[in-house]
Protein backbone atom coordinates (compact mmCIF):
# COMPACT_ATOMS: atom_id res chain seq x y z
CA UNK A 1 0.00 0.00 0.00
CA UNK A 2 1.41 3.01 -0.76
CA UNK A 3 1.57 6.61 1.25
CA UNK A 4 -1.55 8.10 -0.98
CA UNK A 5 -3.71 5.02 -0.09
CA UNK A 6 -2.93 5.38 3.79
CA UNK A 7 -3.73 8.36 3.72
CA UNK A 8 -6.94 8.44 1.78
CA UNK A 9 -7.72 5.43 3.85
CA UNK A 10 -7.32 6.78 7.46
CA UNK A 11 -9.37 10.07 6.30
CA UNK A 12 -12.35 8.38 7.66
CA UNK A 13 -11.41 10.42 10.68
CA UNK A 14 -12.54 13.60 9.38
CA UNK A 15 -10.16 15.94 8.31
CA UNK A 16 -10.12 19.73 6.45
CA UNK A 17 -6.94 21.34 5.76
CA UNK A 18 -7.08 24.83 4.75
CA UNK A 19 -4.22 25.60 2.37
CA UNK A 20 -3.07 29.48 1.03
CA UNK A 21 -2.54 29.19 -2.49
CA UNK A 22 -0.02 32.18 -2.66
CA UNK A 23 -1.14 35.65 -4.96
CA UNK A 24 -1.54 33.68 -8.31
CA UNK A 25 2.27 32.76 -9.51
CA UNK A 26 1.89 29.13 -9.45
CA UNK A 27 5.76 28.66 -8.08
CA UNK A 28 5.04 30.91 -4.96
CA UNK A 29 2.64 28.14 -3.23
CA UNK A 30 4.75 26.49 0.23
CA UNK A 31 6.18 22.83 -0.35
CA UNK A 32 3.99 22.06 2.53
CA UNK A 33 0.80 22.76 0.30
CA UNK A 34 1.84 20.64 -2.34
CA UNK A 35 2.40 17.90 0.27
CA UNK A 36 -0.90 18.64 1.46
CA UNK A 37 -2.74 18.44 -1.84
CA UNK A 38 -0.83 15.38 -2.81
CA UNK A 39 -2.62 13.54 -0.21
CA UNK A 40 -5.98 14.88 -0.80
CA UNK A 41 -8.66 13.00 -1.52
CA UNK A 42 -11.28 16.34 -2.53
CA UNK A 43 -9.96 19.82 -2.73
CA UNK A 44 -13.03 22.90 -2.86
CA UNK A 45 -10.73 25.85 -4.33
CA UNK A 46 -11.84 29.17 -5.46
CA UNK A 47 -11.70 31.48 -8.03
CA UNK A 48 -8.53 33.04 -7.22
CA UNK A 49 -6.33 30.05 -7.07
CA UNK A 50 -4.04 29.39 -10.45
CA UNK A 51 -5.44 26.10 -11.95
CA UNK A 52 -2.10 24.77 -12.81
CA UNK A 53 -1.78 24.36 -8.80
CA UNK A 54 -4.67 21.73 -8.95
CA UNK A 55 -2.18 19.28 -11.06
CA UNK A 56 -0.39 18.61 -7.96
CA UNK A 57 -3.44 17.11 -6.36
CA UNK A 58 -3.30 13.90 -8.67
CA UNK A 59 -5.41 11.42 -6.48
CA UNK A 60 -8.15 14.43 -5.78
CA UNK A 61 -11.67 15.03 -7.02
CA UNK A 62 -11.68 18.69 -7.31
CA UNK A 63 -14.58 21.11 -7.01
CA UNK A 64 -14.68 24.70 -7.54
CA UNK A 65 -16.54 26.66 -5.39
CA UNK A 66 -15.35 29.97 -5.39
CA UNK A 67 -17.54 33.06 -5.55
CA UNK A 68 -16.68 36.29 -7.48
CA UNK A 69 -18.82 39.52 -7.32
CA UNK A 70 -22.33 39.26 -8.54
CA UNK A 71 -21.14 35.47 -9.18
CA UNK A 72 -21.64 32.49 -6.60
CA UNK A 73 -21.29 28.95 -7.26
CA UNK A 74 -22.08 28.06 -3.84
CA UNK A 75 -23.01 30.36 -0.71
CA UNK A 76 -20.45 30.32 2.15
CA UNK A 77 -23.00 28.60 4.19
CA UNK A 78 -22.98 25.39 1.55
CA UNK A 79 -19.45 25.85 1.22
CA UNK A 80 -19.22 25.31 5.17
CA UNK A 81 -21.97 22.39 4.97
CA UNK A 82 -20.37 20.62 1.96
CA UNK A 83 -16.60 20.83 4.26
CA UNK A 84 -18.40 18.74 6.59
CA UNK A 85 -19.98 16.51 4.53
CA UNK A 86 -16.99 15.35 2.53
CA UNK A 87 -14.68 15.78 5.18
CA UNK A 88 -16.68 12.63 7.84
CA UNK A 89 -14.94 10.20 5.51
CA UNK A 90 -12.80 12.29 2.97
CA UNK A 91 -9.55 14.29 3.52
CA UNK A 92 -10.65 17.52 2.46
CA UNK A 93 -8.19 20.35 0.80
CA UNK A 94 -9.60 23.79 0.79
CA UNK A 95 -7.51 25.87 -1.15
CA UNK A 96 -7.65 29.54 -1.19
CA UNK A 97 -5.83 32.00 -3.13
CA UNK A 98 -3.65 34.35 -1.31
CA UNK A 99 -3.24 33.53 3.03
CA UNK A 100 -6.76 32.05 4.18
CA UNK A 101 -6.27 34.23 7.40
CA UNK A 102 -5.68 37.68 5.53
CA UNK A 103 -9.38 38.31 4.04
CA UNK A 104 -9.40 34.65 3.08
CA UNK A 105 -12.69 33.23 5.69
CA UNK A 106 -9.88 30.45 6.56
CA UNK A 107 -10.75 30.77 10.30
CA UNK A 108 -14.72 30.62 10.15
CA UNK A 109 -14.38 27.31 8.07
CA UNK A 110 -11.79 25.76 10.32
CA UNK A 111 -14.46 26.47 13.25
CA UNK A 112 -17.29 25.38 11.48
CA UNK A 113 -15.50 22.26 10.77
CA UNK A 114 -14.37 21.60 14.46
CA UNK A 115 -17.68 22.19 15.30
CA UNK A 116 -18.76 18.27 13.76
CA UNK A 117 -15.80 16.69 15.02
CA UNK A 118 -13.32 17.23 11.89
CA UNK A 119 -9.51 17.66 12.63
CA UNK A 120 -8.52 20.83 11.48
CA UNK A 121 -4.93 22.39 9.58
CA UNK A 122 -3.65 25.19 8.25
CA UNK A 123 -1.07 25.47 5.26
CA UNK A 124 -0.03 29.42 5.49
CA UNK A 125 0.25 30.86 1.97
CA UNK A 126 2.29 34.09 0.92
CA UNK A 127 -0.55 36.87 1.11
CA UNK A 128 -0.81 39.03 -1.88
CA UNK A 129 -0.77 41.99 0.00
CA UNK A 130 3.02 42.08 0.20
CA UNK A 131 4.01 39.71 -2.47
CA UNK A 132 2.43 41.80 -5.15
CA UNK A 133 3.80 44.50 -4.46
CA UNK A 134 7.22 42.92 -4.16
CA UNK A 135 6.61 41.93 -7.49
CA UNK A 136 6.79 45.05 -8.63
CA UNK A 137 9.71 46.06 -6.70
CA UNK A 138 7.42 48.06 -4.64
CA UNK A 139 8.25 47.30 -0.90
CA UNK A 140 5.68 47.70 2.15
CA UNK A 141 8.11 48.97 4.56
CA UNK A 142 11.45 51.23 3.91
CA UNK A 143 13.70 53.06 6.09
CA UNK A 144 13.15 56.55 5.78
CA UNK A 145 9.68 56.37 3.84
CA UNK A 146 6.91 54.14 5.88
CA UNK A 147 7.82 52.70 9.37
CA UNK A 148 4.73 50.72 9.15
CA UNK A 149 1.82 49.38 6.73
CA UNK A 150 -2.11 48.84 6.69
CA UNK A 151 -3.89 45.76 4.99
CA UNK A 152 -7.79 46.62 5.18
CA UNK A 153 -10.59 45.18 2.82
CA UNK A 154 -11.88 47.58 0.70
CA UNK A 155 -15.14 46.27 0.98
CA UNK A 156 -16.55 44.87 4.08
CA UNK A 157 -19.01 42.49 4.33
CA UNK A 158 -21.89 45.11 4.46
CA UNK A 159 -20.35 46.02 1.27
CA UNK A 160 -19.33 49.48 2.70
CA UNK A 161 -15.85 50.67 2.42
CA UNK A 162 -13.65 49.49 6.03
CA UNK A 163 -13.68 52.79 8.33
CA UNK A 164 -10.49 51.97 8.73
CA UNK A 165 -9.44 53.23 5.51
CA UNK A 166 -9.90 56.62 6.80
CA UNK A 167 -7.55 56.12 9.76
CA UNK A 168 -4.95 54.72 7.74
CA UNK A 169 -5.06 58.04 5.65
CA UNK A 170 -4.09 60.20 8.96
CA UNK A 171 -1.00 58.23 9.21
CA UNK A 172 2.32 57.89 7.33
CA UNK A 173 2.46 54.16 6.95
CA UNK A 174 1.63 52.54 3.65
CA UNK A 175 -1.98 51.34 2.67
CA UNK A 176 -2.55 48.24 0.88
CA UNK A 177 -5.72 47.98 -0.22
CA UNK A 178 -7.61 44.68 -1.12
CA UNK A 179 -11.29 44.24 -2.59
CA UNK A 180 -11.04 48.36 -3.23
CA UNK A 181 -11.70 48.77 -7.20
CA UNK A 182 -15.12 49.87 -6.66
CA UNK A 183 -14.23 51.90 -4.00
CA UNK A 184 -11.66 53.58 -5.53
CA UNK A 185 -13.44 56.65 -5.72
CA UNK A 186 -14.53 56.73 -2.07
CA UNK A 187 -10.55 56.02 -1.34
CA UNK A 188 -9.33 59.01 -3.23
CA UNK A 189 -11.97 61.15 -1.67
CA UNK A 190 -10.36 60.17 1.92
CA UNK A 191 -6.69 60.71 1.02
CA UNK A 192 -7.43 64.25 -0.71
CA UNK A 193 -9.17 65.26 2.81
CA UNK A 194 -6.10 64.51 4.20
CA UNK A 195 -4.08 67.08 1.97
CA UNK A 196 -2.31 63.73 0.15
CA UNK A 197 -3.31 64.78 -3.40
CA UNK A 198 0.57 64.32 -4.60
CA UNK A 199 0.93 60.94 -2.21
CA UNK A 200 2.06 57.65 -4.68
CA UNK A 201 -0.32 55.00 -5.60
CA UNK A 202 0.12 51.85 -7.74
CA UNK A 203 -2.78 49.33 -8.74
CA UNK A 204 -1.83 46.12 -9.66
CA UNK A 205 -4.11 43.90 -11.39
CA UNK A 206 -4.03 40.12 -11.57
CA UNK A 207 -0.68 40.36 -9.30
CA UNK A 208 1.81 37.95 -10.35
CA UNK A 209 0.29 36.30 -13.25
CA UNK A 210 0.98 36.51 -16.74
CA UNK A 211 -1.85 38.82 -17.83
CA UNK A 212 -0.50 41.85 -15.12
CA UNK A 213 -1.43 45.12 -15.08
CA UNK A 214 0.28 48.25 -13.19
CA UNK A 215 -0.68 51.63 -12.99
CA UNK A 216 1.38 53.91 -11.33
CA UNK A 217 0.27 57.42 -10.25
CA UNK A 218 -0.90 59.92 -7.50
CA UNK A 219 -4.37 60.00 -5.78
CA UNK A 220 -4.75 63.13 -7.34
CA UNK A 221 -4.37 61.28 -11.10
CA UNK A 222 -4.75 57.52 -10.78
CA UNK A 223 -8.89 57.48 -11.88
CA UNK A 224 -7.94 58.80 -14.98
CA UNK A 225 -4.98 56.33 -14.70
CA UNK A 226 -7.06 53.19 -14.33
CA UNK A 227 -9.90 54.69 -16.78
CA UNK A 228 -7.04 54.68 -19.57
CA UNK A 229 -5.32 51.54 -18.54
CA UNK A 230 -8.84 49.96 -17.58
CA UNK A 231 -7.37 48.46 -14.39
CA UNK A 232 -10.27 46.60 -12.62
CA UNK A 233 -10.68 43.34 -10.04
CA UNK A 234 -8.83 41.65 -8.81
CA UNK A 235 -6.66 43.85 -7.82
CA UNK A 236 -4.63 45.23 -5.07
CA UNK A 237 -4.29 49.62 -4.34
CA UNK A 238 -0.82 50.29 -2.97
CA UNK A 239 -0.86 53.41 -1.41
CA UNK A 240 2.57 56.04 0.12
CA UNK A 241 5.75 56.80 -0.23
CA UNK A 242 7.16 52.91 -0.94
CA UNK A 243 5.82 53.41 -4.09
CA UNK A 244 8.08 55.46 -5.92
CA UNK A 245 11.11 52.89 -4.63
CA UNK A 246 10.11 51.29 -8.02
CA UNK A 247 11.28 54.35 -10.28
CA UNK A 248 14.29 54.72 -8.09
CA UNK A 249 15.49 51.25 -8.37
CA UNK A 250 15.36 51.60 -12.49
CA UNK A 251 17.02 54.93 -12.13
CA UNK A 252 20.08 53.53 -10.31
CA UNK A 253 19.77 50.76 -12.54
CA UNK A 254 20.08 52.84 -15.49
CA UNK A 255 22.56 55.43 -14.02
CA UNK A 256 25.23 52.58 -13.48
CA UNK A 257 24.58 51.25 -17.14
CA UNK A 258 25.64 54.91 -18.21
CA UNK A 259 28.63 55.22 -16.16
CA UNK A 260 29.23 51.68 -16.82
CA UNK A 261 29.31 52.37 -20.56
CA UNK A 262 31.35 55.33 -20.16
CA UNK A 263 34.07 53.75 -18.26
CA UNK A 264 34.10 51.07 -21.36
CA UNK A 265 34.65 54.14 -23.74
Amino acid sequence: MNKNQQHTNSGATGKLTVIGAGPGDPDLITLKAVKALQLADVVLYDALVNPELLNHAVNAELVFVGKRKGCYSYQQEQINELIVERGKTQNVVRLKGGDPFIFGRGAEEMEYAAQFGLQVAMVPGISSSVAVPASQNIPVTKRGASESFWVITGTTKEHKLSNDVALAAKSNATVVILMGMSKLPAIVSLFKKENKQKTPIAIIQNGTRENEKIGIATIETIEKVVENKQLTNPAIIIIGEVVNHRSALQSAIETYKQSDQVTTL
